[in-house]
């Protein structure tokens, strides 16, 4: 290709890459003294590199989770602060702490892919090459949705560069939404229809495709039969299958790959024992409050006290709700991982408790007398508005890791992109903005009915309540900006139910609103094209 004629920059550390061990199903060779373009010729060389390509998801979703989660009416900052302008907007710039982030590890999964995708076309025969295409395809896909939701439009990259270019222009988001379909769509035909193993199957590209026509077809360049689009795809991912795992059972970490799964991160043990500080990912570690972590001899996981469920998102749950128990640590023994290693609970003494909504006078009474040496926390006191001292939140735990080195403070748990649950929500979704809210309603109630719940009525039936839905069965997932985003509730929810967010906290310049965040400085910094527009509320 004629480099002189592009007009992308990637920056030197998107050029690089680590061939680090990846999946649990995939072994990665390193040689030393070869040359890429004779080692990535060979069919080992070639699937070092799409192992790569897969590595690259642990550095979009196993570091910092904010860009996913923070500044949302689900979660709030405890003692340990977030970065700023990410939690509460006002602040909000392209300088901001954490907001290249997925800038950043996106791009270089594209680097990677569009290598992997050279080095197709050279690679000597194969069974497994046109599979490994698609899959490239997809990851690229992937990235790509990641750029267009959280900054709009930005530089279409299709070929791989092997040097520095000096500039770069920047697509339309709807030039982008349509590279990535033409990806997804072309991908199906070539992957397999299997059970998902750690790579990306058919399944896999179906439900993401889905994603990105339901997410267009809010947008303003959107399709009259994206929403349609979007409930069929779905429909053939769901294929009939019911919710059969019980919500405790479904994040039993001894059942990570379950039949429930679509597409995960993969991590392992024996992948991270190298450095597992830096290796694991820190979903674990988010998502509750500072329990004392390695100085008492492992006995509670480590958390950052930041991410800590809001009065809404408890608010949310009712006394049948099963999430409840598989979501929350709501009691915890005086050992927090007796709860995953002991069987029999009744001998137990009893550190923390978290009293549900729905307990009684008598209960509490009782539940006080039989342990006078647990801390009781009453209902209403343990949210993201109480973040005094260690415990003072409730622990989320369906991300637990008991197993992971140095008590929990990286783990080895698979982080969860894709599930049937999910799947069940965004065809609810799908079909509701399609018109066929019936259908939506029967979608939606297949997870309520999982959840031993009442089902919802037609008359309840909206987008609030799918995202009140989405909310319950999906908390501390990395989905719920982009949720809020892509049904322009974002504003509207997380000013009401944030403690620290006001709805003027989004007024940005020119009179616009920071719902996309800003193109970061870095990035605009090494791009010699001086006409390369920063997002409108950051201008």
């Amino acid at each position: 290709m004629n480099i002189h004629r592009i007009k992308y920059i990637l920056v030197l550390s998107i050029l690089g890459f680590s061939l680090t061990s990846c999946e649990k199903f995939l072994e990665e060779e390193n040689k030393s003294n070869v040359t890429a373009e004779s080692y990535y010729t060979t069919a080992d060389g070639f699937e070092a590199l799409i192992n790569a390509n897969y590595s690259q998801l642990r550095a979009i979703y196993g570091d910092e989770p904010y860009l996913f989660t923070a500044g949302t009416d689900m979660y709030a900052e405890g003692r340990s602060p977030e970065p700023l302008g990410l939690s509460q907007y006002r602040d909000l710039g392209p300088s901001s702490e954490g907001v290249d982030h997925i800038y950043n590890t996106a791009y270089r999964a594209i680097q990677l892919a569009n290598q992997g995708l050279y080095y197709a076309d050279l690679v000597e025969n194969s069974s497994t090459v046109s599979e490994r295409v698609a899959e490239l395809k997809y990851l690229r896909a992937n990235a790509y949705f990641l750029l267009v939701q959280t900054y709009g439009g930005v530089a279409l990259i299709k070929d791989y560069i092997n040097e520095p270019v000096l500039e770069f222009d920047r697509n339309s988001a709807e030039e982008v939404y349509s590279f990535i379909i033409a990806e997804l769509e072309s991908a199906q035909s070539a992957l397999s229809s299997g059970t998902f193993n750690g790579r990306v199957n058919k399944r896999a590209a179906q439900n993401l495709l889905g994603k990105v026509y339901l997410t267009r077809g809010y947008e303003s360049y959107g399709q009259p039969d994206d929403f349609s689009k979007a409930a069929t795809l779905f429909d053939q991912v769901i294929a009939g299958q019911g919710l059969n795992i019980s919500f405790s059972d479904l994040w039993d970490p001894a059942n990570q790959n379950n039949e429930e799964i679509i597409f995960s991160v993969q991590y392992a043990s024996s992948s991270v024992s190298a450095d597992p500080f830096d290796l694991g990912n820190r979903q674990a570690s988010f998502f509750g409050p500072y329990l004392g972590g390695s100085e008492i001899a492992g006995n509670a996981p480590y958390r950052t006290y930041n991410l800590l469920p809001t009065d809404y998102a408890l608010s949310l749950f009712t006394e049948e709700d099963q999430r409840w128990d598989g979501t929350f640590m709501h009691t915890v023994y005086d050992r927090y991982f007796d709860f995953y290693d002991v069987d029999d609970k009744s001998g137990l003494g009893i550190f923390h408790y978290y009293a549900p909504a729905w307990i009684s006078n008598e209960d509490s009474i009782a539940f006080v007398t039989k342990y006078p040496d647990a801390t009781y926390h009453p209902y209403g006191s343990y949210s993201s508005q109480t973040v005094s001292s260690d415990y003072q939140t409730i622990p989320v735990r369906k991300f637990d890791a008991p197993t992971a080195p140095f008590g929990a403070r990286t783990s080895t748990r698979d982080i969860v992109l894709a599930r049937l649950g999910d799947t069940y929500l965004l065809a609810a979704e799908a079909h509701l903005q399609a018109g066929n809210s019936s259908v939506g309603l029967e979608r939606l109630n297949e997870v309520r009915r999982r959840a031993g719940v009442s089902p919802a009525s037609q008359t309840e039936f909206s987008i609030e309540y799918i995202l009140d839905e989405r909310g319950r069965e999906l908390l501390g997932e990395y989905h719920r900006w982009f949720d809020l985003k892509r049904t322009g509730t974002l504003v509207d929810r997380t000013s009401k139910y944030h403690r620290l967010v006001n709805e003027s906290d989004f007024q940005g310049a020119n009179g616009e609103l920071k719902i996309l965040r800003p193109i970061p400085q870095s990035a605009l910094d090494l791009n010699q094209n001086r006409n390369f527009p920063q997002n409108p509320a950051y201008q």
